[in-house]
């Protein structure tokens, strides 16, 4: 057990931005994240009960086994993600603005607004996110356009302004979690 607590502490001091994306759903702090926990993150970010659900069941039961830990023989029933793999369930016809280790590449990043924000500048509406997403796709690659696109639309569902547009510094929130945190917060000052 205490190696297993420096191993999460060694990764919160060194976590790359996909781990602290995907730490926010970690809600124990173990490095693992269950189902019930992206059904918590999910629903604290804004979701609905249904879309928590859904997305619970398509995350984990997509990311548990690319990212089980080498020395973990049989796949778990409960489907954990593990943080510190993070990376190895990172999926084709995306940006690239994480590279193969989970670093952000903030040239991909910009050029996602370079090539799609044609209305304004530094905002995506929900068509040229459409045209994005078409144009990422690899030939063959049905679980990566699915995930590109599921990931996109929650984003754009939940962090568009009030005028329809996705504005640049707010996704680049949700390459390293910060984004979640701020939407999740937002949420409580509501309530």
């Amino acid at each position: 057990m205490e190696s297993v607590n420096a191993d999460v502490t060694s990764l919160q001091k060194h976590a790359t931005p996909l781990q602290k994306h995907a730490a926010f759903f970690d809600k124990n702090n173990d490095g693992i994240i269950y189902p019930e926990e992206t059904y918590k993150g999910l629903r604290a970010i804004g979701c609905g009960v249904a879309l928590s659900f859904i997305g619970a069941i398509f995350i984990n039961l997509s990311l548990a086994l690319p990212t089980k830990p080498a020395d973990v023989k049989l796949p778990s029933l409960r489907f954990p993600i593990y943080i510190a793999n993070i990376k190895k369930g990172k999926h084709g016809s995306d940006t690239d603005a994480y590279d193969d280790e989970g670093r952000f590449v903030n040239s991909k990043f910009e050029d996602i607004w370079k090539k799609h924000a044609l209305t304004k500048h530094n905002a995506l509406t929900s068509s040229e996110l459409n045209e994005m997403l078409k144009k990422n796709r690899q030939l063959y690659d049905v679980g990566g356009w699915i995930g590109s696109w599921v990931e996109w639309r929650i984003l754009y569902m939940l962090a568009k302004d009030k005028n329809g547009f996705l504005q640049k510094e707010t996704a680049r929130g949700v390459y390293d979690g910060s984004l979640f945190t701020k939407l999740e917060n937002d949420r409580k000052h509501l309530h």
